[in-house]
C-alpha cells in the first residue's frame, strides 16, 4: 500500500505545471542544454522522490541542479552534489554503490529516501517563496507515507520546509530550532537532523568536508535504526 501511494505521488509529482517560471526554465535547460551533455536528452521534468518506501530515514534537498537531476531525472544525480552525497552514503552504508550518475547506474538506497523541497530546478538555484509554498503539499505527502523516524535536511532551506511539513502533519516545536551543521531538534516523533548541503561553494572552500558529512549521515542511520 505504501508503495503503491508513493508512486501515486511521483507520477502526480513528475506532471506538475504549477509554476510557470519554474516551467519555463526547467524546459528551456532541457532544450539548450549544456555543450557537454548536447547529445542526451534532458528529463526537463519535476524530480521525484528516490529511495524505497517506508524507509525510517527521509533525506530532503533544496532542489534538482539544472544540469544534473533536470537532465537526469533522478534527485543528486548527474552533478557534484550528488557525487559528494552519494559517495558518503555509500561510505556509512546507505547506498549500494558510490557514484550516481543515470537513471540506470544501478543506485539502490538502504533504508533511506532523497526527496527535495522543491521539485523543479529552479533559475539560480533558487526558487521563491511563492514556489516553494506551492511545492511544499508534495513534501507533506512524503513524509505522510513514509512516517520516517528521522528527517535530514540538506542546508537551511530544506531545513524550514521540514520544520513547515513537520508542523502541517501536527509535530511542532519551541522555539524553533536553529539550523547548523549536526544540529538536532525532537519534533513530535521525529528527529530532525541539519547538515550542510553538499553544493560547490561547500566542499570546494572546506565548509563541508567528506568526513563531517559521513559523520552526520552516520549519525542520521543510528537514529533512524
Amino acid at each position: 500500500m505504501t508503495a503503491d501511494a508513493l508512486a501515486a505521488l511521483d507520477a502526480e509529482i513528475t506532471s506538475c505545471r504549477r509554476c510557470p517560471r519554474l516551467v519555463e526554465w526547467r524546459e528551456r535547460v532541457a532544450a539548450e542544454k549544456r555543450r557537454a551533455f548536447a547529445d542526451q536528452v534532458y528529463w526537463g521534468r519535476p524530480v521525484p522522490g528516490f529511495g524505497p518506501a517506508g524507509a525510517p530515514l527521509l533525506i530532503v534537498g533544496l532542489a534538482p541542479a539544472a544540469h544534473g537531476a533536470n537532465r537526469t531525472g533522478r534527485v543528486f544525480t548527474g552533478d557534484r552534489s550528488g557525487d559528494v552525497l552519494v559517495a558518503a552514503m555509500h561510505a556509512v552504508g546507505l547506498a549500494n554503490q558510490p557514484v550516481s550518475r543515470a537513471l540506470d547506474d544501478g543506485l539502490a538506497l538502504i533504508g533511506c529516501r532523497l526527496a527535495a523541497a522543491v521539485r523543479c530546478a529552479p533559475p539560480a538555484n533558487a526558487p521563491t517563496p511563492a514556489e516553494r509554498d506551492t511545492c511544499l503539499p508534495f513534501l507533506v505527502r512524503e513524509l505522510t507515507i513514509q512516517s520516517p523516524r528521522v528527517v535530514l535536511a540538506l542546508g537551511g532551506i530544506a531545513w524550514d520546509a521540514a520544520l513547515r511539513v513537520l508542523a502541517q502533519t501536527g509535530r511542532t516545536v519551541r522555539p524553533k530550532p536553529r539550523f547548523g551543521h549536526g544540529a538536532e531538534a525532537a519534533v513530535g516523533d521525529v528527529t530532525l537532523v541539519g547538515c550542510y548541503h553538499p553544493s560547490q561553494q561547500n566542499t570546494f572552500t572546506g565548509r563541508l568536508t567528506p568526513a563531517m558529512m559521513e559523520a552526520v549521515l552516520a549519525r542520521a542511520k543510528a537514529l533512524a535504526a
